[in-house]
Parts: structure tokens; sequence; C-alpha cells
């Protein structure tokens, strides 16, 4: 006697830094699996966290939480009062439930496959393997903790070493365009037959993969694609990779399908989109310049703010560079050496945020740039959140955080090359079988919507105090 499968009841596929204008826009036509659930479901842009960036992202979108209730402001974050002592945000800094904690409080198994901020892997009532935090295949990476093995079944080859499943792309911030490109190939697939073989073998009610090529291939070849690059390169072999690998994604997304049924739930999301990298604000030489940071003696050249000597107790404020800048006050009873008096913190943050926001370009003209104060912008503030949060240039500028040689402004990135910054908005297709959309359009969807409109749409209690609200899907 044959037993039937269980057929999922959500399958939740994020395409990390996936930019809503090429999906819903310029390559349309060319992508008839994503077409396909735009037209039978709801689509539209999903306005990130600030910063739109993958760690926090992420988890806001799976908790229904901010990055200040969070405590996860970027990648790393700053573990202490020391000046510059940064560690990366990874699964244990994440202290409330996330979809598949929740899900699983109502009985679902699950199987998450790749989402960033799953390392150390968490236990989870399924099946779970790790994001691109982890160092190797070598630690424990999945839970349970012989799930690694079955991974080898599943993509074809050996699990462990640099020949394995990949975790994330090795030096994907380099010139070696073409190993990156088949890097990003190979783990996409490795990710999509990961996920085809837990829904095959654990027959989850969930199903939840990231793909990360899409952020890494944006990274390193978009100048080749993209005539508004400052080092557009014509006629580059790689013109049509990108393009081409969203092509790829879309044809993976139609295979994955194939494996649910008629009744699953099907949501395609991104955490942020992307957009041309125009350039580096040195913003370490920048607070040099305007006398907010001191150093003991002029560096020969550009080098790392821990490698430059700070005079602390000349300096009111530092940076910290990324994708969008981090700006630290030095204040008296907080930090080690801190000299702003705590009367006059207000003041000095909305006199440096005003100087930010009127920051003249290369070209003289504003640049553009937005600064937010975390204690305006999130519920409320854990850990030890940045003073200043700016987007140089509205994100088409990142933050360099190097100090020395006098340049305000820079071509070159100080961790690798890199051809594209974050974009405030990603995207939503949303199918429900239940509700069909019709290929009808939402307006101001926000990412902290994402997990209350899952969990209204299977009826289960939501965790009090979430941000955000219930999309209507029909």
């Amino acid at each position: 006697m044959s037993v039937a499968k269980r057929t999922p009841r959500l399958v939740i596929i994020g395409l990390d830094c996936a930019e809503p204008s090429l999906v819903f826009d310029a390559w349309h036509a060319e992508l008839p699996n994503l077409a396909r659930l735009m037209a039978s479901g709801v689509y539209g842009s999903l306005e990130s966290c600030v910063p739109a960036i993958t760690v926090p992202a992420w988890s806001c979108m799976l908790s229904g939480r901010d990055p200040g209730e969070l405590g996860i402001y970027g990648f790393r974050n700053r573990a202490d009062r020391t000046y510059n002592r940064m560690v990366v945000a990874n699964s244990s800094a994440v202290k409330v439930p996330r979809l598949w904690d929740i899900a699983a409080s109502a009985g679902w198994r699950v199987a998450v496959v790749g989402v960033p901020g799953t390392y150390p892997p968490p236990e989870v009532n399924g099946a779970l393997v790790s994001c691109f935090l982890a160092p190797s295949t070598n630690v424990v990476f999945t839970h349970p903790p012989e799930l690694a093995e079955r991974i080898g079944g599943w993509i074809g080859a050996i699990v462990h070493g640099p020949a394995g499943y990949l975790l994330d792309v090795p030096d994907f911030r380099s010139e070696d365009k073409q190993r990156i490109l088949n890097d990003i190939y190979a783990m996409c697939n490795q990710r999509f037959d990961v996920a085809a073989g837990l829904l095959d073998e654990e027959q989850p009610d969930l199903l939840m993969l990231v793909d990360m090529g899409v952020d890494r291939i944006q990274h390193a070849l978009w100048r080749d694609m993209d005539p508004r690059h400052p080092k557009y390169v014509p006629g580059s072999p790689f013109a049509g990779a990108i393009q081409a690998y969203y092509r790829h994604v879309d044809a993976r997304i139609g295979r994955l399908l194939e494996q649910v049924g008629d009744d699953t739930v099907v949501l395609v999301v991104s955490d942020h989109g992307a957009r041309p990298l125009i350039g580096g604000v040195c913003v370490n030489e920048w607070l040099l310049a305007h006398g907010y940071l001191a150093l003991v003696e002029a560096p020969a050249g550009a080098v790392s703010l821990d490698a430059a000597g700070v005079d602390w107790p000349r300096t009111l404020a530092w940076g910290a560079g990324g994708y969008y800048g981090r700006i630290f006050l030095n204040v008296s009873g907080r930090e080690p050496q801190g000299v702003i008096a705590p009367a006059e913190y207000q003041r000095i943050r909305d006199e440096l945020a005003a100087s930010l926001r009127a920051m003249p370009g290369p070209d003289g003209r504003p640049l553009g740039n937005r600064v937010f104060m975390p204690q305006e912008l999130y519920r409320s503030v854990r850990g030890i959140a940045p003073d200043l949060i700016v987007y140089f240039g509205d994100l088409a500028w990142r933050a360099v955080g190097t100090v020395g040689g006098g340049a305000l402004f820079t071509d070159e990135n100080d961790t690798g090359p890199d051809d594209a910054n974050h974009a405030q908005h990603g995207l939503l297709i949303m199918v429900d079988p239940q509700h069909p959309g019709g290929g009808r359009q939402i307006e101001g969807a926000r990412i902290y919507d994402v997990l209350p409109t899952l969990l209204a749409r299977f009826g289960i209690t939501p965790p009090a105090g979430l941000r955000g609200r219930v999309l209507a899907l029909a």
C-alpha cells in the first residue's frame, strides 16, 4: 500500500539582492516561471529595512522585528564599548523566534537551506542547512549534524573540502571573473538540488531556500552590463552574464516547483535590490578633515583605522565602512576615552548629521546622503547601535573605512573589486491558490509585512508585538 506524499503548505524561494526592475520590467519576458507566478498571484517591490543589508534583512523578514529590536545593524556589530571591536552577527544574535520556529510550534515540519543568519545551525523541527556565515563544511553546518552526509547524494559530489558543497563563492571580490561565475552556477545548482532532495525525502510543510548567487554575480559583474556604471566595460565577454544567470535561476525555480502540489503557497522574495556602485566615500578621512577624528600622526597612505593610531582623547567620532556608513560618537562615560559630555551628545549628533546631509560630491553638488538616527528609526534599540546610519548618495556610494592619503572619494573598494551596491527595495511575488491574485501589483509592501501575512494566511497565532501588517493577497 503506497503512502501519499505530504504536499508542502508553503515554499519560499529567497533570491538575495534580486532587483525588481530587472524581474518585473527589463527581463520579464525571459523569465517565464517568475512571469507565470506574477500573472497568477500578487507582486510588487518590497521595501527593506535600514540598513538594507543581507544579515539583518533576512532576520527582520522572518522575525517581524526591526534591526534595533534584534540588535543587529549589519554583518558586523560592535561587541562592546571598546573601540573597533566588531563581531559577526550569527544565529546566536537572533533572540526571537523566526518563521520556522513559529511554524514548528503549530506542528509544521520545516526544511531550511542557506538562509542568512543560520550559522551556527539552530535546532529546528526538521532539517536545516546553514548559510555563508559558516566558515567551511568542516564544522557542523547542518541540523541534525548527520544531514551533512546526505547532501553528497543530492549534489552528486563530496560534501567536504574546496570541491564540495559551496556555502558561498570563495573570494567573490576578485578579478578572476570566470572562476567566480563558475562557482556561482555550482552554488546555485547545489542549493536547488539540496532543496529538491529535502522536499522528496523530508516532506516538509515549509521549505525555504535562499540563493546567494544573484547577490554575488551582481557585485562581481554589474559594470560589464550597465552603461551607467563609471567603470562600464563596452563589449565585455561578461556583458550578458547577469541576465543569463537570472534566466538560469528562473529555470531552477520552475524545476523545483514541479515537485509541489497545486495547493502549495509559493513566495519568491528578495531582501533588497541592487544598483550600480558609483564610488566610495572615505568616511574616516572626511571626519578627519572636518575635525571630528584625530590621529596621533598622519599615515603615509590609506590604512585601516586600527592601524592609523587614533588619538582618542581628541576624537569626537569615527566611522565604519561597508555598503552604508556607520558613525560612532566618543561619549564621556560611555566609551573608554570618551570626550563628548552627555549633555552635548544630541547637539553634536545633530550637527554632524546636518553636515553629512549637506556633503558635496566630487563635482561640488550635494551627494544626496540620507542620514538616520536609530532611536528615530527603530521601535527599540538593543545592543550597541551606531549613533548615525548614512546612505551615501542614497546607496549610490559605499562607505570606505580606511584613513590617510587625503582623498575623500575613491573609485576603489577597500575590501576588493565590487561593482554594485544594495538598493532599498527588493521584490515579492506570492501565489496563493486559495486567493488568486490575478497578477495584481501591490503597493507599499515592507519587509516587516512578510511574516504577519504568512501567519495570517495559515491561521497561526503570531507572537505579540510584530512590526508590519497583513498584505491583501487577492
